[in-house]
C-alpha cells in the first residue's frame, strides 16, 4: 500500500503506535489502548483505518476520543479515518494489564478482568450492586458505596472505610 500524502509505503506498525499512543480525555494517564477502546488499526484502500468502541453507547468523550486519534494520524502523515464500532460492546476485560496498573496508581479500583465477556456475562450487576470494592490505596476492603456514578457515568464514587479517602471504581460493562 502506498501513503498518497508521503508517497511511500504505509507502515502500518507505526501507525498503530501513534494511534494507540493518543491518551482518554478523561483518564488522560491512559492511553486508548490501555483503555481497550482501540480495536483495530488496518489498511483499506491506501487509508489507515482506526477501529474505536465508546466505554459504553452514551460516552461523551466519545468524538473527542475519535478526533484525537484522526489528527494524530494526520500530524503522523497519514491519510487515515476512524471507524466507531458498537458490536460487539466494550466491555472492562479489554483494559490491559498495564491500564489496571495505571488506574490504581491513579486511584480508581478496576473491576476484576474476566467478568464481563460475551461467554461469561457479568457476574456483577452494573446499577445499585452491592459489591466488595478494595481500597486503591490501601488495599482494605472496608469500602462503601457513595454514589452510583462518579466522576463519569462509567465510574461509582467509594470511600474507604480504613484510610478514609474516596475514590472511584470503573463499573463492570
Amino acid at each position: 500500500m502506498v501513503n498518497a500524502v508521503a508517497k511511500q509505503p504505509i507502515d502500518l506498525a507505526r501507525a498503530a503506535a501513534v494511534a494507540a499512543s493518543v491518551p482518554d480525555p478523561e483518564l488522560p494517564f491512559m492511553t486508548v489502548s490501555d483503555l481497550g477502546i482501540l480495536r483495530d488499526v488496518f489498511i483499506e484502500n491506501d487509508i489507515v483505518v482506526a477501529q474505536v468502541s465508546p466505554t459504553y453507547s452514551g460516552c461523551p468523550a466519545v468524538v473527542v476520543i475519535e478526533q484525537s486519534i484522526l489528527a494524530a494520524l494526520t500530524e503522523a502523515g497519514f491519510n487515515s479515518r476512524v471507524q466507531r464500532m458498537m458490536s460487539p460492546a466494550w466491555t472492562t476485560d479489554w483494559i490491559t494489564t498495564e491500564g489496571r496498573k495505571k488506574l490504581r496508581a491513579n486511584g480508581i479500583a478496576a473491576p476484576a478482568a474476566g467478568r464481563g465477556t460475551d461467554n461469561n456475562p457479568a457476574s456483577e450487576p452494573i446499577l445499585f450492586s452491592r459489591i466488595t470494592v478494595s481500597c486503591p490505596q490501601c488495599d482494605s476492603d472496608n469500602t462503601h458505596k457513595v454514589s452510583e456514578f462518579g466522576s463519569t457515568p462509567c465510574k461509582a464514587q467509594y470511600r474507604c472505610d480504613s484510610c478514609g479517602e474516596p475514590f472511584d471504581y470503573f463499573k463492570c460493562l
